[in-house]
C-alpha cells in the first residue's frame, strides 16, 4: 500500500541494502493479469525460495497501479485494485527488498500523437511502430519522454510506495540508431558530425561515444531523482542490451550499487557456463560489484518467444547455479501472474535453497582464479566476419580443461589489475591500442604470461589495422602475410615440447580455417608449423606436396620469468565450430606451459565440470558445477547425471592443520595433508558440490 517518505526510512531502508537482496523473484504482469491476479500464490511463492527480494512491474509502459499522470498508460483491466501496492506491501511484511519494475521502450498511440517529438524515428524521419504489436510506437532515449517523463513516473512510484529502488527494463529505447530530432541533434551539438548511416558505417566510433555518454547522463538523472526523494533508493538500469564494460566509470562507481544482467537462458547452441560468464564478465571490469542474473521460467529462443511457458526443471537449475557458482546470485522472472503450468515452480525453490544452504560461506570469500582470458571491447564489435566464437571456444577449452579462471576487461589492464593473474588470454583480442599492448608487454617483463591467437592486436583502439601485431615484439612473431580463408589445413608437430604433449600417434592435427602468414623470433620455439596448401578435391588429389614451413606455434620463455604463446590462426572459433579435440588439447596445453607450475587448485576426474575457486584469507571453497550431460552443448537439460569421482587438491600452509567440508552434502570429510597440498577424493555429486577447506585457527 501507499506510504509517505518520512515512514519508510528505518534501519531496513539502508544504502548498503544492494548487497543483502541475493535471491530475486521477479513478477512481470500482463496486461489483464488484475483480473485473475493471486497475491498470496507470489507471496507463499517468495517464502518458500527462501527469497530476499522482489521486482514488481509497475509502469512505463503499462501501469499497474493508479497512477497520475497524463499519457502514463493504465491496465485497462485495473479498475479500483492496485496489483503493485498489494505486493509491495506483502513483500514488505516477508522482509525483503523491493524494486518496481518500468518499461520505456514503447508507447500508446495516445501518447505517440500528443507527442509525437518522444518517438524513434528511421533515417527518413518515419516513426518507427512497434515490431511484434500494432498501433503502438518505439520511444527514442534522448528525447524529453526518457529525460523527463519516465523521471516523473520514477517520482511518483517512489514518492507513493515503499520501494528500494526503480528497475527499468528495455531503458535504451530503440536499440538501433535513431533519427529523432532531439536525437540528431545533440550529437551534432556534440560532435559537429551527422549521425552514421549505420553500424560502422562513417561516424561510427563518435556515435559509439556519444551514445555512452548520453546514456549514462540519462541514468545520473533518472537516479537523482529517485534519491532526492528516498535518500536509501536507487534508479537501476537492466543490462540487458549493455554491459558493464560499456557504461561510463564515473556513471557507474556513482550510480550502480548493484548489476542486473539480463541473459534469462540459453538457446541454440549454447553451453551452460554461458550462465556463470556473466558474473565473470562484470567482474571483469568492477571486481566490487555485486551481480544478480536473471533467469527465465520458460524456454529461451533466438526467434521465438514462448515466454508465457515452461522450460524444463533441470535445465532451470542449471543455469541458475552455474550462475550463482561464479558469483552471479540468483533471480528468477515470471512472465505473466496466471499460473496455467506450475512445473517452474519447484525448480525454483530447489535452486534458490541450495543457494541459501552455501551462501553463509560463499558470502565472505571472493573469486580468484591464476588465468584470466581477455574480454575485448573497444570500439563495440570484432571487425572480421570469422569473429564469432573465438572468445566461446577457449571458454568451452578451458572449462574441459578444469582451469578456474576469470575475465578481465581490456579498459583494467592495470599493473595492480594484472598482478593476481599468472596467466592472460587473448582469444581474438583483434582492438588493442598501443597503451593496452604496453601493459601486456611490462605484464610479461613482469613474469606474466600470455596465450594469444589470431589477430590479436592487429588493430587499434578504433579497428584501424597495424602493418604489424601491436604485440609482435613480446610474442615474437612478425606478419609476413594477412588472414586467408582455408579448407584443408593441417599443422605439423615439429619437436618435442609441453604443447605437444597427448598428441603421441600423430605426426599432425587439423590447423585452422583463417590464417596468418608470420615468421617467428630465432629465440622462439616452434612445436607446430603449418602445412602447405594442398587440395582438398578431387580424392586422388589430397595428399602434401612440400614440407611444413611457416610456424603455427610461437611459444618464447622471457627473461623475467613470463611465457608467451601465439597461434596465427582462429583456433578458438574453429574449435567452438568444430569441437575437434585436439584444438582443445592445444588450447589446455598452451595455458599449462604458460603458467609454468603446478596450478593452485586441480580438479581430476571425468566429466564436464565449471569449476570456481573462493578464496579467504585462511579457507578455500571449490565450486564444482557438474554439467555432464549430453544436453550440455544444446539444451535443454531434462536430467542431471550424478558426477562421477572427483580428486580435489588445493595448495594450503604446510604448518596449519586442514578441516574440510561438502557443503551441499552436508558432511565433513577428511583430506589427506601432504607436499604443501590438501587432496580429497570426492565421490559423485548431483548438480553441484562445494569443497570448503578452512586451516584458521
Amino acid at each position: 500500500m501507499r506510504a509517505e517518505p518520512e515512514q519508510t526510512e528505518s534501519a531496513t531502508r539502508t544504502p548498503d541494502w544492494p548487497e543483502r537482496a541475493t535471491r530475486w523473484a521477479q513478477i512481470t504482469l500482463a496486461e489483464d493479469d488484475p483480473l485473475h491476479f493471486d497475491a498470496d500464490f507470489w507471496l507463499d511463492l517468495m517464502r518458500d525460495s527462501r527469497s530476499n527480494a522482489t521486482c514488481i512491474s509497475a509502469g512505463g509502459y503499462i501501469a499497474y497501479y493508479p497512477t497520475q499522470l497524463p499519457y502514463h498508460y493504465r491496465s485497462q483491466y485495473l479498475g479500483d485494485t492496485d496489483p503493485f501496492g498489494t505486493l509491495v506491501e506483502g513483500a514488505r511484511k516477508l522482509g525483503m527488498s523491493v524494486m518496481a519494475r518500468v518499461d520505456p521502450h514503447a508507447v500508446h498511440a495516445d501518447a505517440a500523437a500528443a507527442h509525437p517529438e518522444w518517438l524513434a524515428r528511421d533515417a527518413e524521419g518515419n516513426a518507427l511502430e512497434h515490431w511484434a504489436h500494432p498501433d503502438i510506437w518505439l520511444t527514442c532515449a534522448f528525447t524529453d519522454y526518457h529525460h523527463e517523463f519516465i523521471t516523473e513516473v520514477a517520482r511518483e512510484i517512489v514518492r507513493e510506495y515503499d520501494v528500494d529502488a526503480i528497475f527499468a527494463n528495455r531503458w535504451e529505447g530503440y536499440y538501433g540508431i535513431s533519427y529523432s530530432e532531439a536525437a540528431r541533434k545533440s550529437f551534432r551539438d556534440q560532435t559537429g558530425l551527422e549521425l552514421p548511416a549505420g553500424e560502422h558505417q562513417e561516424n561510427w566510433p563518435e556515435y559509439v561515444g556519444w551514445r555512452r555518454r548520453q546514456l549514462s547522463r540519462l541514468v545520473g538523472i533518472w537516479d537523482q531523482a529517485v534519491r532526492d526523494l528516498r535518500p536509501h533508493a536507487r534508479f537501476i538500469p537492466n543490462l540487458g542490451a549493455l554491459a558493464a564494460r560499456d557504461l561510463d566509470r564515473e556513471l557507474v562507481e556513482k550510480h550502480y550499487p548493484i548489476f542486473f544482467i539480463d541473459k534469462q537462458g540459453r538457446s541454440g547452441i549454447e553451453a551452460p557456463w554461458a550462465a556463470g560468464r556473466n558474473g565473470k564478465r562484470n567482474r571483469g571490469v568492477f571486481p566490487d560489484r555485486p551481480v544478480r542474473l536473471i533467469t527465465s521460467v520458460g524456454p529461451e529462443h533466438h526467434q521465438y518467444r514462448w515466454k508465457d511457458s515452461v522450460a524444463p526443471a533441470e535445465e532451470v537449475k542449471t543455469w541458475i547455479v552455474d550462475g550463482f557458482a561464479q558469483g552471479a546470485l540468483p533471480w528468477f522472472t515470471k512472465f505473466n501472474a496466471s499460473i496455467p503450468d506450475h512445473r517452474w515452480v519447484p525448480p525454483i525453490v530447489d535452486a534458490f535453497t541450495l543457494h541459501a544452504k552455501v551462501e553463509p560461506v560463499l558470502k565472505d570469500l571472493r573469486i580468484t582464479a591464476e588465468v584470466a582470458l581477455l574480454d575485448p571491447t573497444r570500439a563495440g564489435q570484432l571487425r572480421t566476419p570469422d569473429g564469432i566464437g573465438h572468445e566461446d571456444g577457449f571458454y568451452q577449452a578451458l572449462v574441459e580443461a578444469r582451469v578456474p579462471f576469470e575475465f578481465i576487461s581490456d579498459q583494467e589492464l592495470s599493473p595492480e589489475r594484472l598482478s593476481p593473474f599468472k596467466v592472460v588470454v587473448l582469444a581474438n583480442a583483434e582492438h588493442l591500442g598501443d597503451e593496452q599492448c604496453a601493459a601486456l608487454t611490462r605484464y610479461v617483463e613482469a613474469g606474466g604470461s600470455l596465450v594469444a591467437a589470431y589477430q590479436s592486436s592487429l588493430y587499434d583502439e578504433l579497428g584501424q589495422p597495424r602493418g604489424d601485431f601491436g604485440l609482435g615484439e613480446v610474442l615474437g612473431v612478425r606478419l609476413k602475410e594477412p588472414a586467408r580463408a582455408v579448407k584443408n589445413n593441417y599443422i605439423a608437430l615439429t619437436g618435442e615440447h609441453r604443447l605437444t604433449e597427448g598428441f603421441t600417434g600423430t605426426t599432425r592435427i587439423i590447423g585452422g580455417t583463417h590464417v596468418l602468414g608470420v615468421d617467428a623470433d630465432p629465440a622462439a620455439q616452434v612445436p607446430f608449423r603449418f602445412i602447405p596448401d594442398f587440395p582438398d578435391l578431387p580424392m586422388e588429389e589430397v595428399y602434401p606436396r612440400a614440407a611444413p614451413d611457416r610456424p603455427a606455434v610461437v611459444c618464447r620463455e622471457h627473461a623475467g620469468g613470463g611465457r608467451t604463446v601465439y597461434f596465427p590462426f582462429n583456433l578458438g572459433a574453429i574449435f567452438w565450430e568444430a569441437l575437434q579435440s585436439d584444438h582443445g588439447l592445444l588450447v589446455a596445453n598452451a595455458v599449462a606451459w604458460a603458467l609454468g607450475k603446478h596450478p593452485e587448485v586441480t580438479v581430476e576426474g571425468s566429466g564436464l565440470v565449471d569449476l570456481a575457486v573462493h578464496r579467504g584469507d585462511a579457507e578455500v571453497a571449490v565450486a564444482l558445477v557438474n554439467l555432464t550431460n549430453p544436453m550440455a552443448m544444446r539444451g535443454a537439460i531434462r536430467e542431471t547425471l550424478p558426477l562421477p569421482p572427483q580428486t580435489v587438491s588445493v595448495a594450503v600452509p604446510a604448518d596449519r592443520p586442514v578441516r574440510a567440508r561438502l557443503l551441499v552434502a552436508e558432511v565433513d570429510v577428511e583430506p589427506t595433508v601432504e607436499n604443501g597440498r590438501a587432496v580429497l577424493t570426492l565421490p559423485t555429486a548431483g548438480l553441484l558440490e562445494i569443497v570448503h577447506l578452512d586451516w584458521r585457527s
